[in-house]
């Protein structure tokens, strides 16, 4: 057995894993859910055999070879999430139909706080930013899983192709033959891009404290002025997904015009800017919610819009409050 002596130190070594073991789940399996599921299966097979850990190896190099089988086996199954955008093109507003699709369907939001150490090196914390996005995320979800842990390992937490090697039980040659593919499928349909948000600017806190103004305020002329031309908004569980903000300001005085009344409140996932979004309540008491906005910015402008409407899920991981009390007018108004 290693020297963990004790009940109390392996679970403290254990522990302190956790957090970077979610983030690397999180990547390999697109789903925040599943990630905390993964990571509490392979502290679970680590307890189990504790003394079958010689120490040959460290803990922490350990602990990854069996999340990472853990990961292999969900994926086996035939897992791979996706956004709207990833499985079909946009929907004209006047065409636009909202159909559900079941929740294993879509790639999940995340808090940063579940999945991104709290790491010194300025460039590191850059690059877990950087690979937890929405779209570095959908787009490992292309990589056949085998070659998405080795990219993952390899280029997001910076292993030597020998120690990712010993991890899978193969080959460097296999290894170095993995990273090359993967590189070139992420080649092919590389992830779209945005501006580094977190933290905030200037430019970008006004752009965001001007969209609450107009998505609060509903004036569309406001909105349109801080969004992309070819900006996008989703909403899963639904499929449908428009592309220009005149399809977006169409939506939002069409069907969406159900936001009017609706209050923002900042959060932050995935690494970017996001808010949640909670509509009038019917009783008339506040607001209750509606959807996590994850917000992607570019060259100065709004670049897409993604709600994700399951609240019952995403507001509770979040920290998020299930109601926003009615606002008394200021005195004197």
């Amino acid at each position: 057995m290693s020297d963990l002596a004790t009940k109390e130190d392996l679970e403290s070594e254990l522990e302190r894993y956790r957090r970077e073991l979610t983030g690397y789940c999180y990547r390999m399996l697109g789903s925040s859910f599943e990630a905390e599921d993964a990571v509490q299966d392979t502290m679970v097979r680590a307890w189990r055999s504790i003394e079958k850990f010689e120490g040959r190896s460290s803990l922490r190099s350990w602990l990854y070879r069996i999340a990472t089988n853990v990961c292999l086996d969900m994926l086996n199954a035939g897992n791979r999430r996706a956004r709207p955008m990833d499985m079909s093109g946009p929907t004209p507003v006047a065409q636009a139909q909202l159909n559900a699709r079941p929740e294993v369907t879509w790639l999940e939001p995340v808090p940063d706080g579940r999945v991104l150490p709290s790491v010194a090196d300025p460039a590191e914390t850059a690059v877990e930013r950087e690979t937890i996005r929405l779209a570095f995320v959908a787009a490992l979800q292309h990589l056949p899983p085998k070659q998405r842990a080795v990219l993952i390992l390899r280029e997001v937490l910076a292993w030597k192709a020998s120690e990712v090697a010993e991890l899978l039980g193969t080959s460097v040659a296999s290894v170095n033959s993995a990273l090359q593919r993967a590189r070139a499928t992420l080649a092919e349909s590389p992830p779209t891009v945005s501006d580094t948000a977190d933290p905030l600017d200037e430019e970008q806190r006004k752009l965001l404290e001007r969209y609450v103004a107009a998505f609060e305020g509903y004036d569309m002329e406001a909105l349109t002025a801080v969004l992309h031309d070819d900006a996008t908004l989703s909403m899963p569980p639904y499929d449908l997904w428009l592309r220009g903000h005149e399809n977006i300001v169409g939506w939002m005085l069409g069907v969406g015009s159900v936001c009017r009344g609706s209050r923002l409140v900042p959060t932050i996932a995935n690494g970017l800017p996001a808010f949640a979004h909670y509509h009038a309540a019917k009783d008339g008491n506040g607001h209750t919610p509606w959807a996590l906005m994850v917000m992607e910015i570019r060259d100065g402008r709004i670049a897409a819009i993604n709600s994700f409407l399951d609240t019952a899920r995403w507001f509770p991981m979040f920290g998020l409050p299930d109601r926003l009390e009615k606002e008394e007018p200021a005195e004197g108004a």
